[in-house]
């Protein structure tokens, strides 16, 4: 009888082990944003035959991809990828014009080497709120993810995730989806729980979830909703502990022209632990340097409020081919010379952190991974980095720009040249 009631004791007490372990490791291979260079990965391009089912995914404009009709105004380099699909698009020797697709492991560990090779520090990995409703998209979403923290761990790069909160909706109560959401990632992908030396992007000692979308006018979460989900993210007894970065508009600050006048807007901000302000669209190389004194002054603010701060860096902009009819002008790269500018400019200012707009968006022309040199001809056209730009350029000043951070190289405004090919 004795011997018994010690062993329901002792099932007792490893059951009560089991249910209290921790959602999170304690600690991760990198503790902080701070000091780090990271970009926005959105892993969403996909070919009919990728077994994603998501047809020609972002590559294809209202569901055609063909000569004259295609949503992307770069063209992806494919020579590394060892698996391509062939397009209806061809280069200017008559040949077929090929692509990758992000539901490929090989694709996103062929992305991570990149990051290893140029000094890329890691990436966000989005996660847009209407896809995840999706089962399609939710699995393509979640192999996508899974197979980046598994070249995250085998390049060692930092990795963490980013709601992307575009199309949430008060109504349809979409703030529970994002909770339900990370409670099975971290049940099902254990995300943030792969030991001490996971990859998984810390900062302040907890892993850290980003949230962009918050502010905007234009959107039709609302903050209260954005509130429970940042409550949740922080304090849940079971999936609480976790660090909030929040992505506002860039005049978050004064509520200027482009954030929502309501002043709860700065309740939740607090709330947070770093502010990365949206600054993609805003400003041109001309017009940077009149921009860069609202980096100064987030910065101080920030700083008063006990705040940590990410300014966002992109390379150029242009989306011809998604939006045909818009009239918004492109902002030219210049051989690299607007993204140094902004890359030297928000270290000057003190930046600790930087966030890259963006890895791989060839879509809205802003990626800095490797794009080809000779896109398909034809009804498309393409933009092509400048005849003496090679096409890692970007990565390579990315890299740069990391060791500049870390102060392992002298500030410097002058961009870099290209590195001399290999012969």
């Amino acid at each position: 009888m004795i011997k018994r009631f010690m062993m329901f004791l002792a099932g007792s007490f490893l059951i009560s082990m089991v249910c209290a372990q921790p959602k999170y490791s304690q600690n991760s291979s990198f503790e902080t944003f701070k000091g780090l260079i990271m970009a926005g990965y959105q892993g969403w391009f996909n070919a009919p035959t990728d077994g994603a089912n998501m047809g020609w995914n972002h590559y294809a404009r209202n569901g055609v991809f063909e000569p004259g009709n295609c949503k992307v105004d770069f063209w992806p380099e494919v020579k590394e990828y060892q698996k391509v699909y062939e397009t209806p698009f061809k280069i200017a020797n008559g040949q077929p014009a090929y692509i990758f697709s992000s539901y490929d492991s090989q694709s996103v560990y062929v992305h991570f080497k990149w990051m290893k090779d140029y000094g890329v520090d890691g990436v966000f990995v989005q996660r847009s709120v209407t896809a995840i409703k999706n089962p399609e998209n939710l699995k393509h979403d979640d192999h996508l993810l899974n197979n980046a923290l598994n070249a995250s761990r085998y390049f060692h790069r930092a990795i963490a995730v980013m709601y992307d909160f575009s199309g949430v909706n008060e109504e349809n109560k979409d703030w529970l989806v994002i909770i339900n959401d990370w409670k099975h990632l971290v049940d099902s992908l254990k995300i943030a729980s792969r030991g001490p030396h996971q990859t998984y992007l810390y900062h302040r000692h907890k892993p850290l979830v980003a949230l962009w979308g918050v502010g905007f006018p234009d959107r039709t979460n609302n903050l209260k909703s954005i509130e429970r989900i940042i409550d949740f993210l922080k304090y849940d007894p079971v999936y609480g502990g976790c660090s909030i970065l929040l992505g506002v508009p860039a005049y978050w600050r004064d509520f200027g022209k482009d954030t929502e006048k309501d002043p709860y807007l700065h309740t939740l901000i607090h709330k947070a632990d770093i502010i990365r302000p949206w600054f993609v669209g805003r400003f041109n190389e001309e017009t940077y340097p009149v921009f860069k004194s609202r980096i100064k002054d987030d910065i101080i603010w920030c700083k008063q409020n006990k705040l940590d701060y990410a300014p966002v860096v992109f390379p150029g902009f242009s989306w011809h081919n998604m939006h045909p009819e818009s009239n918004k002008a492109p902002i030219s790269r210049n051989r690299g010379r607007f993204y140094w500018q902004q890359l030297f400019g928000a270290i000057e200012e003190g930046s600790e952190m930087i966030y890259i707009a963006m890895f791989d968006e060839i879509d809205e022309g802003t990626a800095i991974f490797k794009t080809s040199k000779s896109p398909p001809v034809g009804l498309s056209t393409f933009e092509s980095f400048e005849p003496e730009i090679p096409s890692d350029y970007y990565l390579f000043l990315t890299g740069m720009a990391g060791r500049m951070l870390k102060k392992e190289i002298p500030l410097d405004g002058n961009i870099p040249l290209p590195p001399l090919p290999d012969k």
